[in-house]
């Protein structure tokens, strides 16, 4: 991202259209013409054009504006909620109820996701919260910054504590090295109402969706998707925009982290007003997915260029890559991508800095075409630029030559290891662990105390439950 720009976090990507508005009018005020999206859901805007005294009156509002690069948006799978397919308890209100819940801004990436759906990315974050099928729990995978793997925690979350979990291990995650000791930290010292994990999360393959156009929802209701190819989004559209869905009871804009926006909601008999308002503007619902299914560095003016060279070629040579999304990146050897093709650019050799030499390219694409495998397959290596659109045709064929034959279980990031490596005992009724490595010093039951050696009158540390009512179970480490 630009190292220029003010981000303003909306969490989990939602905002009203009142919120929005008064924002927009505020960024007009000091200035500015234009917005960007972020991919973590947030809006961006350059520093060099806004009024610092404008922009701190913005305070008054529902939103947090960021120059410090440590904070986070949070990401959610809102924007997905009731238009596409997603875990059956899982509701729009309860995406919210958690984003309402969070009282602080995270140094973390934070992504609240369902895994049965495929327009936000699951495993971007360093804490990433996916729907289980158990009502109201939730699977945490965990990478934090220092870690070189993802690890699943080893019990469910309580919709009800990821916020209290989140802040948590905010305050601990740099001093923590794996996630038993996270465990053991945060079981020590909260009172969450965790849950058993009774099965691994799978993670199905699907097809990236179109998220763009007029689409029905539900039998009265339809939603809108809008895109700008170059994520430049002019203010006072937006504003105009904001006054229509506050005009038409339109209570909440989602903002996708593919640089688009989403509008739930909107009413049978607001349709043809809606497509009137869009209509005068000259307003475009719809690109192909040849252009829109691309994930690029904001404000980044050869990307885009690259970007429409290669989407060109695809044109021109009837392409398809439904199903495909493609991402360009300036930083060679990142590998936080959440793109099926990644487009990485070599960063040319420090001996010749001085001079001005053609840049060459890295081709590489998630196994199975699916970021959610996190395991990335090198194509290419140190290509020139009009060597791409031949190697990323190749590879579009060699998608669909595979698809069909992928296995879930191929997929799904996997949370055990090849062994067993213990036992632990678990308290039934609040599912408090006893590890015989750690002990319970709270209970003053030294490290290395075995089960069978704790004294009769032992009582789980939380819900104080007798020792017989421990059960043996097997800790999965990852």
């Amino acid at each position: 991202m630009n190292d220029d720009l003010h981000r303003i976090l909306l969490k989990g990507g939602v905002t009203s259209p009142g919120e929005l508005k008064d924002v927009i009018t505020m960024l007009e005020a000091a200035g500015l013409k234009e917005v960007y999206f972020g991919s973590r859901q947030d809006l961006l805007f350059p520093l060099n054009n806004a009024k610092e005294e404008q922009l701190e009156s913005i305070s008054k509002f529902n939103t947090d504006i960021i120059s410090e690069r440590p904070y986070q948006n949070i990401v959610s799978s809102y924007v997905c909620a009731d238009i596409f397919d997603m875990t059956y308890w899982l509701k729009g209100s309860t995406y919210l109820y958690i984003l309402e819940g969070f009282d602080y801004l995270p140094n973390l990436k934070i992504n609240i996701t369902d895994s049965k759906q495929r327009l936000v990315p699951i495993f971007s974050g360093n804490l990433n919260f996916i729907a289980s099928e158990s009502e109201d729990y939730w699977y945490l995978n965990v990478k934090l910054p220092h870690w070189e793997k993802a690890a699943y925690y080893p019990v469910l979350i309580y919709s009800w504590d990821i916020n209290t979990i989140s802040k948590a291990i905010e305050n601990i995650f740099e001093d923590i090295q794996d996630v038993e000791e996270l465990f053991f930290v945060l079981n020590k010292n909260l009172d969450t109402n965790n849950k058993t994990i009774e099965k691994e999360l799978e993670v199905p393959y699907l097809t990236f969706p179109y998220y763009e156009g007029m689409n029905r929802m539900g039998l009265d209701q339809y939603w809108l998707g809008l895109y700008w190819r170059n994520n430049r989004y002019d203010l006072s559209f937006l504003k105009e925009f904001c006054g229509f869905c506050l005009d038409n009871g339109i209570g909440k804009i989602c903002i996708t982290p593919w640089k688009s926006f989403i509008v739930k909601g909107i009413k049978t008999q607001s349709r043809p007003d809606l497509e009137k308002f869009l209509g005068q503007r000259g307003i475009n619902i719809r690109h192909s997915q040849l252009e829109m299914n691309w994930h690029l560095p904001v404000d980044d003016a050869e990307a885009l260029e690259l970007k429409k060279f290669l989407v060109l070629s695809f044109d021109q040579n009837d392409i398809s890559t439904y199903g495909l999304t493609f991402g360009l990146s300036n930083d060679s050897g990142k590998r936080s991508h959440f793109s099926s093709v990644i487009i990485e650019k070599n960063t040319p050799p420090t001996i010749v800095k001085d001079f001005t030499i053609r840049p060459t390219y890295n081709v590489l694409h998630f196994k199975n075409f699916d970021p959610n495998t996190h395991i990335y397959e090198a194509y290419a290596h140190d290509v020139d630029k009009i060597e791409l659109p031949g190697l990323l045709m190749e590879l579009s064929k060699k998608y669909f030559e595979q698809l069909g034959h992928i296995e879930i279980k191929d997929l799904a990031p996997k949370n055990k290891t090849e062994d067993i490596l213990r036992s632990v005992y678990q308290c039934v009724s609040c599912y408090t662990v006893y590890d015989e490595v750690y002990g319970d010093e709270s209970a003053e039951i030294k490290a290395g105390t075995l089960f069978d050696q704790l004294p009769d009158n032992y009582c789980c540390p939380v819900c104080t439950s007798q020792k017989s009512n421990f059960k043996i179970k097997e800790l999965q480490l990852s």
